[in-house]
């Protein structure tokens, strides 16, 4: 492919542990789409969902104003991450700084602190809609090598890359709240059957299943129930949240209910790169998964 266009590449804090497998295999998939990742300099953490309980307002658009201030400095190449949180919280702040010119002379004055200052206006993006609005299924299509015939992938989206931001302007227009298709049209362009999949928006939990399983026990086995019935292989996402909670509960749903789940949950990114006849562990990064997905491991090269 000979038009690249370059990115500023916000990794997020997921990218150092749970969601490592997601970073390398996105990172490994983005040359044959022609997509060129800069890394953010010195980047740190958003705040997700942390950040709202004890730092307060300010301090939690501080941060995400720091890493835009950083971005400012790199270029003028637009920002794209594939964490849900992490999109949701920079691209959030940049839309509320952008609206409010207040918030930005009060963030600016923690940023000096630093001698930072974030005095544009840069575009924040998800790295599915990137792929969707930039790409295009077409080019998907064009660096399938070994299309996963016979696989069949239950796409869950999860509840937050496509909220709030996903149908609006700002946020791309890539697709619908309650129906998105773009992870069934990802999963098809690599040659694998989409299953009919009606929770693929449902909640897992998000971070309350990190702090409180069991209220959330009940959220994942909903999940884990449609997969079963739509006969899937495997579970799809793009959520680095999503993926720990739906894979890494199925033990304890399976103690409480009384169910035998052991189903593979992978990132997109993780199917695209076996389809893109990659490297099953150094670039899918298969051997990061907890539950081995062994029908795409037998498809990986």
């Amino acid at each position: 492919m000979s038009d690249t266009k370059k990115f500023t590449y916000y990794p997020g804090c997921s990218s150092l542990g749970s969601g490592a497998h997601l970073d390398r295999s996105l990172r490994a998939i983005a040359p044959k789409l022609g997509l060129e990742l800069e890394d953010l300099d010195d980047w740190n953490c958003c705040g997700a969902s942390v950040g709202h309980i004890e730092g307060g307002q300010l301090a939690n658009t501080a941060l995400s104003g720091r890493n835009l201030a950083h971005a400012q400095q790199q270029g003028p190449q637009d920002i794209v991450t594939g964490c849900a949180a992490c999109y949701l919280n920079t691209h959030g702040v940049a839309e509320k700084i952008k609206a409010d010119v207040h918030l930005r002379e009060n963030v600016n004055e923690a940023l000096g602190a630093a001698d930072l200052k974030y005095d544009e206006d840069r575009r924040v993006r998800h790295a599915c809609e990137v792929i969707v609005n930039e790409v295009g299924l077409d080019k998907v299509k064009e660096a399938v090598t070994n299309p996963l015939n016979g696989l069949k992938v239950a796409g869950y989206v999860g509840c937050q890359t496509v909220r709030p931001f996903a149908a609006t302007e700002g946020g791309g227009e890539y697709d619908t709240f309650d129906d998105p298709e773009f992870l069934d049209n990802f999963i098809a362009a690599c040659g694998a059957e989409a299953v009919e999949y009606d929770v693929k928006t449902a909640c897992c939990g998000g971070s309350v299943a990190v702090m409180k399983p069991e209220k959330t026990l009940h959220l994942i086995k909903k999940i884990l129930d449609a997969a079963v019935e739509a006969e899937a292989d495997v579970i799809a996402t793009p959520c680095p949240l999503c993926q720990t909670n739906v894979e890494m509960y199925q033990d304890a749903i399976n103690k409480k209910y009384g169910t035998d789940f052991n189903i593979p949950v992978v990132f997109y990114s993780q199917i695209m790169a076996v389809a893109f006849g990659m490297d099953g562990k150094k670039d899918a990064a298969l051997d990061q998964n907890i539950i081995k997905a062994k029908k795409l491991e037998e498809k990986a090269k």
